[in-house]
């Protein structure tokens, strides 16, 4: 299982470390990767595939480095077992409900409804990001 993510000030890392601690805390084994340093490569061979993005502009994943190696996830997930997450700071949530319409598109089974939290994940966030992973490592 891998958590490939992009984050730009740290939130949407805090909230894949707390995903991991939620695998780790079910005796799965998840290994977290920064989507720059992330390939097709690097999916292959998993089931389950967790992504982390926060919002940018008005309301897209962040263009330089996620929005393209989503782009190569085309064709590559097709019955992949998919997680999403991240984090915003304005708008209505709208980039998490079209990036789960787009891995659905490419064939993906999404395994819940994608986790968002407001800025940073702090109490209550943090515990639904550990649950959440916890949920998908059953």
């Amino acid at each position: 299982m891998k958590i490939i993510y992009f984050s730009q000030t740290g939130n949407t890392e805090k909230m894949a470390n707390l995903i991991l601690e939620g695998v780790q805390s079910e005796a799965k084994q998840a290994e977290l990767v920064e989507v720059s340093a992330a390939s097709l490569d690097d999916i292959k061979n998993e089931e389950i595939l967790i992504l982390g993005c926060s919002a940018y502009g008005s309301e897209e994943l962040d263009e330089s480095e996620m929005e393209p190696f989503v782009k190569s996830l085309e064709g590559n997930i097709q019955g992949k077992k998919v997680a999403l997450f991240g984090s915003w700071g304005w708008g209505n949530g709208e980039w998490m409900t079209e990036w789960e319409k787009r891995m659905e598109s490419y064939g993906a089974i999404l395994i819940s409804e994608g986790l968002t939290v407001q800025e940073s994940p702090e109490g209550e966030d943090e515990e639904r990001c550990i649950d959440f992973g916890k949920l998908i490592a059953k």
